[in-house]
């Protein structure tokens, strides 16, 4: 039987929102008031799946998830975090980053979705259902 499992962790961090390759004024265009440096408390949410371990009682050991958040906390997404280098730190490129950080850790086939919550009412999802 498969049974999925998720943790959901909170972290804080600064971001800014431009194309280093265009100017001030397009990526205002395109980014609008996110075009300048500001943060959010984000929310981490990210699902696995598979059998229970007779062993354990566990599918994954959970608090195992909540280390990649030591890499972004309290952390300017844009300068501080070698891992998102060279991408736009929107909510879908952290979906898609935190997936691709988080897969090679994790036995193949167990993580279903990662979902990154920006605000309350932004969210972006990754994964093989979402």
């Amino acid at each position: 039987m498969t049974v999925l499992v998720g943790r959901r962790e909170s972290f804080n961090a600064a971001h800014q929102l431009c194309d280093p390759d265009l100017s001030d004024e397009e990526n205002r265009r395109i980014f609008g008031k996110c075009a300048n440096m500001h943060g959010h408390n984000y929310v981490l949410e990210v699902v696995v799946a598979g059998e229970i371990d007779q062993a354990s009682g566990y599918v994954l050991d959970l608090k195992a998830l909540s280390q990649i958040i030591r890499d972004v906390d309290h952390r300017n997404l844009n300068t501080d975090v070698a891992w998102l280098k060279g991408r736009i730190p929107t909510a879908e490129n952290l979906a898609q980053a935190f997936w691709e950080r988080l897969q090679p850790e994790l036995p193949d086939g167990l993580l279903r979705s990662v979902r990154v919550w920006e605000t309350d009412k932004n969210w972006a999802e990754v994964g093989d259902q979402a």
